[in-house]
């Protein structure tokens, strides 16, 4: 590791005690569940419908997984994608918290080249500020989108950064969050606000997100929670994994390993409802693997799309790796993954045409698992 990240694990390390409280990272399993569930947005965009829409489907989705118990509620950023709307973290988040008081609300996650350090801290600040205790900031190296869009986001010459740039930055993002640059830095008289400068304050657990060993490796030698992104790169879960728990160094943050990965699921009350459902969310991966992103198809379109045989390869690959079904079914394939990959926690992503297709699988999800039922706060 570049001595960038060997100050970022130095950082890691020292923080306030007062912002490292594991228990926000840590989740409790609920009803018959053998691990912690909790939700990965990507805020979907069916064909027909709106963001206006999808976004009042997450505060739904969002409200519901906070009355039947699932851990946390985080959601992706994605830039240039017609049938995502979740290009913007830190304003749903913002959101989110405004109709909910319990669940803890995170990004999955933010894409740090693509941003400042600074303004991630600034946003993130603010966001603890308007939910204390309640928010993770979850970042990850990739652009979230294709190089073009990335060049637009990050401005000229960024676009090709090296690796080790990442650990500098993610440094330089909890030097923020501390407000702890050591006398002579340029930045030393730098303050994100809301933050430290402020007074005491808690501040968000990070999280490394990936899809390769990189993430993997960095996340157990600075001891900070790590979540793989099992719903895309399922290949990789394993090997990445166990190279996380090899790597991990006990921190100030955490005592031991702590993985979730993300899994795509969806339940409805027939197999031919998921299978109708889930096929749309596999055209649409299929159309942005090869060029041509748009809205989520509806199970109309999917169902009359004429598969050539390469893309019928794909797409029954794509869908091999997607838990969908009865709630009886999605129940056992969760159980049989968990106990595969030893992950200490599921992050469920329902990708579908319908909004009401994804609300009704986390809430007949959590019916099957016996998961609590509790009345939701009004806001």
């Amino acid at each position: 590791m570049s001595d960038a990240g060997d100050e970022a694990q130095g950082r890691a390390s020292a923080s306030g005690a007062a912002n490292r409280n594991a228990s926000g990272i840590r989740g409790t399993a609920q009803g018959r569940a053998t691990v912690p569930l909790s939700v990965l947005d990507l805020v979907t965009v069916g064909a027909g419908s709106t963001a206006h829409a999808s976004l009042r489907t997450s505060v739904e989705i969002a409200r519901l997984a906070e009355s039947r118990g699932y851990h946390r509620h985080w959601v992706a950023e994605h830039h240039s994608m017609p049938g995502v709307a979740s290009s913007s973290p830190a304003v749903i988040l913002a959101h989110l918290a405004a109709h909910t008081s319990r669940i803890r609300l995170g990004s999955g996650g933010v894409m740090l080249p693509n941003h400042a350090p600074l303004a991630v801290a600034e946003q993130f600040g603010t966001l603890e500020a308007l939910a204390p205790g309640r928010i993770d900031l979850g970042l990850g190296r990739a652009p979230g989108t294709d190089g073009r869009t990335a060049a637009a986001l990050r401005g000229p010459g960024r676009l090709d950064e090296a690796a080790d740039e990442f650990p500098r930055r993610l440094a330089e993002l909890t030097r923020f969050l501390d407000d702890d640059f050591p006398d002579g830095h340029p930045y030393a008289r730098v303050h994100a606000v809301p933050g430290p400068v402020q007074g005491p304050t808690g501040r968000p657990p990070l999280w490394l997100l990936g899809s390769s060993g990189f993430s993997a490796r960095l996340a157990g030698e600075l001891g900070l929670p790590f979540a793989y992104a099992h719903h895309f790169s399922a290949a990789g879960t394993l090997p990445a994994l166990d190279l996380y728990r090899q790597s991990f160094r006990p921190s100030a943050v955490l005592d031991a390993p702590y993985a979730v990965i993300g899994v795509s699921a969806l339940a409805a009350d027939t197999d031919e409802e998921a299978r109708a459902q889930v096929l749309t969310g596999a055209l649409s991966m299929l159309r942005l693997r090869t060029g041509r992103p748009g809205l989520i198809p509806t199970p109309e379109e999917a169902a009359a799309y004429a598969f050539s045989a390469p893309e019928r390869e794909f797409v029954d690959s794509w869908l091999a790796n997607v838990v969908h079904g009865t709630p009886d079914e999605v129940r056992a394939g969760l159980d049989d993954l968990a106990k595969l990959t030893g992950a200490d926690e599921l992050m469920l992503t329902a990708n579908a045409h319908s909004g009401a297709a994804r609300l009704r699988s986390y809430g007949l999800v959590a019916d099957v698992y016996g998961m609590p039922t509790q009345v939701p706060a009004a806001h």
